[in-house]
């Protein structure tokens, strides 16, 4: 007879809901998963996306920087993450001339003369120092929190004690700071990417300011680390951890329903089993959990990214004469000027596609060669991961497919411009994931990559202490991206909600 009751129930195979899995199982708790598709992983697995290549990409979160090592370390997970040595690289035009500018993560001499190419005057890249200086500082102040209960917004302000950065990040929209410390519309668009990641915001409202922060304060540095062996390597790892510890994975297992009393949570699976626990966590988007609950889903943002997998058969040279393995090594910047982020905005939101969008993309396989097999790295294939800002869902609403064949060409259009030949040339495969397909095939609604739109990580004053992943219902806990310092690969709401539930374990 198969076991229908546990101490907590997990909606949700996603890497957070692995997490929470892992860590309540590791404090003696029986755990069940419950995974409506064949496999596990969520947005974090690596799939052979080109059938007749042995290449295994991580088809949508693709790079790391929230995970803490604190959480690597608790569980005792044998993962990798690379560093990148350069940070970016936007080429540019100007008098005629095709030039770039190249940011090195840390700060080189040929950093400081990109710079100053695009700036004679020297005024640009102190501003930049200054600015990344003070989110530095900021970062690794209130990167400690995010495993800790919820602080206030007056207590975690007072625990910084950086007022002014306080004032620029949390209060007043990011594209004030930036149009006022800095003058080049390029380096404010590469600023700015960082506020637009998944997020369909102009500069000047504060969703944005909320994406940029959570770009910024990874492990207390910010660094956008390359998982080696692919993002799927990740979550083989967690389930290794997570069923050495106990805990039970059920997967092509829907459920259809979550209802509570005030001793238990049950799940319905579609094909009629009821699963009993004592608590429920929710790896789903919180629209998901609403629906099995039959309350009404939270508003929201549409997801507003397409993301392009392309496998190379060689890198491409670009015009301004840089060494292909430099340029696309770190994060690339194509047409993704301040201003042209904000006409592409305001476009998109009278449901226009650009005729070139503003992209950026990098190079997994420069850092990590081991996603490919040794044939494909013999033959110098690479892969080229792309993603197309400002593609808000309801532009795919009318005809998917077709959309999805122009934005691709709106995308290959900011790219090629830069080139010396087309993409097209040096390309064995392609795939597009519209907002629709990632919704359809990972649960993600309208796309959103973080399920809903992201909160700051504190709480206001006048609401209750928690972790942040706390619903209406006792019984039931946020253990996703739609938690409150969720989103990205961070395992960081499930691990809050583990803690959450061991909490709630105590007073039972």
């Amino acid at each position: 007879m198969p076991q229908n009751t546990y101490d907590v129930t997990i909606v949700g195979g996603g890497h957070n809901g692995l997490v929470a899995a892992a860590y309540l199982a590791k404090a003696g708790k029986s755990v069940l998963i419950l995974e409506a598709n064949s496999e596990i992983g969520g947005a974090t697995t690596s799939v052979r996306a080109f059938a007749e290549y042995d290449a295994m990409l991580s088809r949508y979160s693709y790079l790391v920087s929230l995970l803490p090592d604190q959480i690597i370390s608790d569980l005792g997970l044998n993962f990798q993450c690379l560093s990148r040595k350069i940070s970016s690289y936007t080429p540019y035009s100007r008098d005629g001339r095709d030039l770039g500018l190249y940011v090195a993560r840390q700060w080189d001499q040929e950093t400081a003369d990109s710079f100053n190419q695009i700036d004679p005057t020297g005024a640009e890249w102190q501003a930049w120092q200054s600015f990344y200086n003070e989110l530095a500082v900021f970062a690794e102040k209130i990167a400690p929190t995010m495993l800790m209960p919820l602080q206030s917004r007056s207590e975690l302000k007072a625990m910084i004690n950086m007022p002014e950065v306080w004032d620029y990040l949390m209060e007043r929209p990011i594209g004030e700071v930036i149009q006022s410390r800095f003058k080049n519309d390029i380096v404010r668009g590469v600023i700015l990417t960082d506020a637009l990641v998944g997020t369909f915001a102009s500069a000047f409202e504060m969703q944005a300011n909320i994406c940029f922060l959570y770009h910024l304060i990874g492990n207390g540095t910010g660094e956008w680390k390359v998982p080696y062996g692919g993002m799927g390597a990740l979550v083989k790892e967690l389930e290794r951890v997570a069923i050495a510890a106990g805990v039970t994975i059920k997967v092509n297992s829907r459920v259809t329903s979550v209802t509570t009393t005030d001793s238990k949570a049950t799940a319905l699976l579609e094909d009629g089993t009821e699963i009993s626990a004592q608590y429920i966590l929710s790896n789903a988007a919180p629209q998901t959990l609403a629906k099995l609950r039959g309350t009404t889903p939270p508003q929201s943002l549409e997801g507003a990214q397409m993301k392009i997998n392309i496998l190379l058969k060689a890198l491409p040279k670009l015009k301004s004469g840089i060494e292909p393995r430099l340029a696309f090594a770190g994060t690339f910047h194509a047409n993704e000027s301040f201003s042209t982020f904000e006409a592409v905005f305001a476009d998109a939101k009278i449901g226009k596609l650009a005729d070139k969008l503003p992209i950026e993309m990098y190079c997994h396989t420069l850092t990590d060669p081991s996603i490919l097999s040794s044939e494909l790295q013999d033959a110098g294939y690479q892969t080229l991961t792309l993603f197309g800002f400002h593609t808000p869902a309801a532009l795919f609403e009318a005809d998917n497919e077709d959309t999805k064949a122009r934005a691709l060409k709106a995308a290959l259009a900011s790219l090629n411009e830069l080139l010396v030949e087309p993409i097209e040339t040096v390309m064995a495969a392609v795939e597009v994931k519209s907002p629709l397909d990632i919704e359809a095939e990972i649960g993600l609604p309208k796309g959103n990559i973080f399920h809903k739109d992201l909160s700051f990580p504190f709480r206001e004053d006048a609401q209750r202490p928690g972790w942040g992943v706390e619903t209406d219902d006792p019984r039931i806990f946020i253990c996703g991206a739609g938690a409150i310092r969720g989103g990205g690969v961070s395992g960081i709401p499930g691990h809050n909600a583990a803690m959450a539930v061991l909490a709630a374990f105590q007073i039972d």
